[in-house]
């Protein structure tokens, strides 16, 4: 008779792998399946070890207040000049003409003449975005790197 240290040997060596109610492959190829036991030990020993086996390769940076004051503090400005003006017109256009869709397209009869209209002053304030558009590189809304924040 084994004594206890060689029975508890056997006993841990049996219990690798999946369970044999769990294993669908009935000892055939295991690829693709996980193996609940090496999860469970890999969970016990990053609770051992704590944090040692994973080390961050990047470094915190710390956003100040007055690296940029647009971010730090957002305030609704009013356009001051007109290409401002123009597109908040060519938005308020999209959002119109959106909300004529959806009334057109619940309309019993569509007249046709309504329908080109509305598609026509979409694709107005639509291409009229490209022309209001300001320049990227003073776009508020993005870094240094071109990321929007």
């Amino acid at each position: 008779m084994p004594n206890r240290a060689e029975r508890r040997a056997a006993a841990k060596g049996g219990n690798k792998g999946v369970p044999q109610q769990y294993d669908r492959t009935r000892g055939r190829a295991r690829s693709g399946m996980l193996d609940e036991y090496q999860l469970q030990e890999r969970s016990r020993r990053l609770i051992e070890n704590g944090d040692a086996e994973w080390k961050p390769s990047s470094s915190t940076v710390v956003a100040t207040q007055e690296s940029d004051p647009t971010i730090a503090n957002p305030e609704m400005n009013a356009p001051h000049s007109v290409r401002q003006w123009f597109r908040i017109v060519s938005w308020t256009l999209i959002a119109l003409s959106i909300i004529g869709f959806f009334v057109v397209m619940w309309l019993p009869t569509k007249p046709l003449w309504l329908v080109i209209t509305i598609s026509a002053v979409f694709a107005v304030a639509v291409i009229s975005l490209f022309f209001v558009a300001g320049d990227p590189k003073h776009n508020p809304n993005i870094d240094g790197n071109g990321t929007a924040v």
